[in-house]
């Protein structure tokens, strides 16, 4: 076997990958892939049901934000969601299923809302990391800049900001 040959079957998956905007069918759906993504960084059973109510994503939702789903073979691997505001864009949301963590699908997803926002009026881009993801936001120029606490004690948010570049 050629060296590129394995490389390509690794990578297989992106040959039949799309994203494209949710509709509002999509919200189970969503809802449970976010509850399983969150349920990856081995967060109890109690912690998930008491956020249950913040990780269910509602039609509504989907109706009145940016929602975009990636979609492998006919399944929704992965999505993420934004609000836009006069003076910045939020990051609201972005989750991997469990099966795609680790395959660049995250990587993926934000370089394309940062393509999708770049031409957007706000120019500062806000986001509240879960602090298993921090690291990763910084590696696309996210800068940590404050903590929001949480229902949970002694549980903070990293708030994170970057320039929305044209």
């Amino acid at each position: 076997m050629f060296e590129n040959e394995q490389h390509l079957s690794e990578n297989e998956h992106l040959l039949n990958m799309k994203i494209i905007k949710s509709i509002s069918e999509d919200a189970a759906v969503l809802t449970k892939l976010t509850l399983a993504s969150k349920s990856y960084w081995n967060y109890s059973t109690l912690q998930l049901e008491e956020w249950k109510e913040d990780l269910t994503i509602t039609e509504t939702y989907i109706y009145e934000y940016e929602v975009y789903k990636l979609i492998i073979n006919d399944e929704i691997a992965g999505y993420y969601s934004f609000i836009i505001s006069a003076e910045t864009i939020e990051f609201d949301n972005l989750f991997v299923h469990p099966k795609h963590i680790g395959t660049k699908l995250g990587s993926t997803l934000i370089l394309h809302f940062l393509e999708n926002t770049k031409n957007y009026a706000p120019r500062k881009i806000v986001l509240y990391s879960d602090p298993n993801a921090e690291l990763f936001y910084k590696k696309f120029g996210f800068k940590t800049v404050g903590q929001k606490a949480t229902s949970d004690v002694n549980r903070f948010l990293p708030i994170m900001e970057k320039e929305n570049k044209q």
